[in-house]
């Protein structure tokens, strides 16, 4: 199928036509035909493993020539690249063809600072001839994404920078050469909607001003349905459904597609109200009963946190408080660099704090003390915000969720290969996947086998740090009926850390808002989002992509 949105005699920018992609007998993309035309979005949605990325890496000749066979073809301005050799190739590049990864953690090189890896991307830029003129276009782009403090960013290796910023550094490395073409691979995965919405806008000025054409692949239903032309739904290689954005979504025809549209969190504020409900007395109540009940099990008394570095200080942390009880869940909420990381971290003796304290059940933690906190980390787990660094790439998956069980000496070995099967399958994976490494996996089935090997030890604690940024919605909605099945049957308790203001209002009872890491609000979830009493949280909410012409903020309001 092939679409177009301008008159046929104007050339389109991109043309795919039926492109298919295999590996051996395994056929992953199947007769996929679109067309994006100058200046115009293009949203490639579906869920992990429908092909997206794929297709993405077709069209910017990164696939394995060796190990993928490429039928069909890809003509960029005019000219076939499909079959084009790579000296002929390179030149395209970077200045007409432009790309932003999915996961900055593996995309920048680690011993190289920002700036020495963002100059190689103004070299492309032919009329910045001198070191001068390329430091300016790096400034230029760094602070048009976001990033305040571009000279400091500049400076900083990958290491030292949260995954947001680490995001916005991609698009500004991708942005900087203007490229004709710029495919984005979930390029707003790890950014907070505040920082969503400023780079998406950015986005668009540049294909405004420069006539720039975006292949866009997202989970985002909202996020497509407000910022695409056109878009084209996959699973299993296939197109589903495809055409223009607003008619996919308001009259879906296919199955598939419907059921995509069930899983937006925003439009379902509700979907786990009864495993919620049935939870017990353990549950609900508002936030100030765990303090004047029984011991909280989770605790932050004041904690403040300053990180000390060439620049000068940056406070990370400002004596911020919070409670969880026992059995529920409460979410960090704020933008990136909010401070919600750190607190986890914190939290899991990970980072030391200023002053405050933290407890778990009353029991304080000492970063300084190795046995409380092997003690503390058996029935404490955290969940990492990216796969992609958190999951040894040496090891196979039942090696990987078995290994919290090795290093306590759980249970004999058969208990654990029971013990690792039980947690795999909560997680919705098949014991197919225990002899894959992490590299053979999606996005996705990574994000899932590290929430399994937190919850191999069986936890009473979970520290969620972003759990589903990498989840497209219907994968996202399971786990997330995992976490409320667990929750309600074994009785855990959550900390969730989270931009996803949707999901946010699925899953938790209450909340805690920080901006530069402050609290700015506080309370119970459902009552903060559908009447937020700071300007900082309605900006948070106003922020939030429109699916269908309502956004979140207008749906919580009416289902409160």
């Amino acid at each position: 199928m092939t679409m177009t949105s301008r008159p046929s005699s104007e050339e389109p920018l991109l043309t795919v036509e039926h492109l298919h992609v295999a590996y051996g007998r395994s056929e992953v993309v199947r007769d996929v035909s679109f067309t994006v035309p100058r200046g115009s979005t293009l949203a490639l949605i579906g869920e992990s493993g429908s092909g997206k990325s794929t297709i993405a890496r077709a069209v910017l000749r990164l696939l394995d020539r060796r190990g993928a066979h490429v039928r069909g073809s890809i003509t960029l301005r005019g000219r076939a690249i499909h079959d084009l050799p790579e000296p002929a190739l390179r030149p395209l590049r970077g200045r007409v063809l432009g790309f932003v990864p999915q996961d900055p953690g593996s995309s920048l090189n680690p011993v190289r600072t920002i700036g020495s890896q963002a100059l190689e991307a103004a070299a492309l830029v032919p009329e910045a001839s001198t070191r001068a003129a390329r430091e300016d276009l790096v400034r230029d782009a760094l602070e048009r994404v976001g990033l305040s403090d571009p000279g400091r960013i500049a400076a900083a290796y990958p290491h030292q920078l949260s995954g947001g910023q680490l995001q916005r550094v991609l698009i500004a490395l991708a942005i900087i050469p203007r490229p004709a073409l710029l495919v984005a691979d979930e390029p707003t995965s790890a950014l907070d909607v505040t920082v969503q919405k400023q780079i998406l806008d950015l986005l668009a000025s540049l294909q405004a001003e420069l006539g720039i054409g975006l292949l866009l692949i997202t989970h985002d239903l909202a996020l497509a349905a407000e910022r695409s032309q056109q878009v084209v739904v996959l699973s299993g290689g296939s197109i589903q459904e495809a055409g223009p954005t607003a008619q996919v979504f308001e009259r879906p025809h296919s199955d598939y597609t419907r059921r995509l549209q069930a899983d937006v969190p925003g439009l379902h504020p509700d979907r786990f109200a009864a495993l919620r409900a049935g939870r017990g007395d353990t549950a609900g109540g508002s936030p100030g009963d765990a303090a004047a009940g029984s011991p909280a099990r989770l605790e932050a008394d004041r904690i403040t946190r300053t990180f000390r570095t060439a620049g000068g200080d940056v406070p990370a942390l400002r004596e911020v408080s919070f409670a969880v009880r026992r059995g529920t869940t409460h979410a960090l909420v704020g933008e990136s660099g909010s401070g919600k990381t750190t607190a986890a971290r914190a939290l899991m003796g990970l980072e030391p704090l200023d002053s405050g304290r933290l407890r778990v059940d009353g029991r304080a933690i000492d970063p300084g003390d190795r046995r409380s906190l092997r003690s503390l980390r058996r029935d404490l787990q955290l969940v990492h915000q990216n796969p992609f660094t958190s999951l040894d790439p040496r090891f196979r998956v039942g090696r990987i969720v078995r290994e919290p069980l090795d290093l306590y000496g759980v249970g004999s070995a058969a208990e654990r290969r029971e013990r690792v099967r039980w947690a795999l399958d909560a997680v919705r994976l098949g014991e197919d996947l225990l002899g894959r490494r992490p590299t053979a996996l999606s996005g996705g089935q990574r994000q899932r086998v590290a929430i399994a090997r937190a919850l191999v030890l069986r936890p009473e604690v979970l520290v969620l740090d972003e759990p589903t940024s990498a989840l497209d919605v219907s994968v996202q909605a399971g786990i997330l009926e995992v976490l409320a099945t667990l929750q309600r049957d074994l009785g855990l308790t959550y900390l969730f850390i989270s931009h996803d203001l949707g999901v946010v209002r699925q899953i938790a009872d209450t909340l805690t808002v920080l901006r530069r890491g402050e609290v700015v609000e506080e309370g119970e979830a459902a009552r903060v989002l559908a009447a937020p009493q700071h300007e900082y949280t309605q900006r948070l909410l106003s922020s939030v992509p429109a699916l269908g012409g309502r956004r979140d903020e207008d749906i919580l309001e009416a289902t409160a």
